[in-house]
């Protein structure tokens, strides 16, 4: 079972724990707000995937990065709409493995990819860089 908690500090700061602590901030003035947190969790999980999955296939990588932009709804509750997801991967991979690794984490692996597609369109674009 996995547990989390947050903890009110103070104005629209809270603490987020679980097994590690997080600072979080509704007016994202001093940390991220949690919403925030969903988009950073979800460019974590992927990049995660595709990280191991570009190992197992002994991909030669020297960086992988997921940038993502997103829609929220104008309606309350204002859930992700649409997001897009950007892989920066260098090294001297394959076009075709970093496609395939991707294509995994966004259909099988990625837990958070499962959830938030329940209410947004997930895109994706690749970019490579032989560096």
């Amino acid at each position: 079972m996995v547990t989390a908690s947050s903890k009110w500090i103070s104005e629209t700061k809270f603490e987020g724990h679980s097994s590690h602590s997080i600072p979080m901030d509704g007016s994202s003035t001093s940390a991220n707000t949690p919403m925030e947190l969903v988009l950073i969790a979800l460019c974590g999980c992927t990049a995660y995937d595709v990280v191991t999955i570009l190992q197992k296939k002994r991909e030669p990588f020297t960086a992988v990065e997921v940038h993502a932009e997103a829609e929220k709804a104008t309606e309350s509750p204002r859930v992700y709409t649409a997001i897009k997801l950007v892989y920066r991967v260098k090294g001297s991979v394959a076009r075709k493995a970093v496609e395939d690794a991707v294509k995994l984490s966004e259909e099988k692996y990625c837990s958070v990819v499962a959830m938030l597609n329940k209410t947004a369109k997930i895109t994706y674009g690749i970019e490579l860089d032989a560096k």
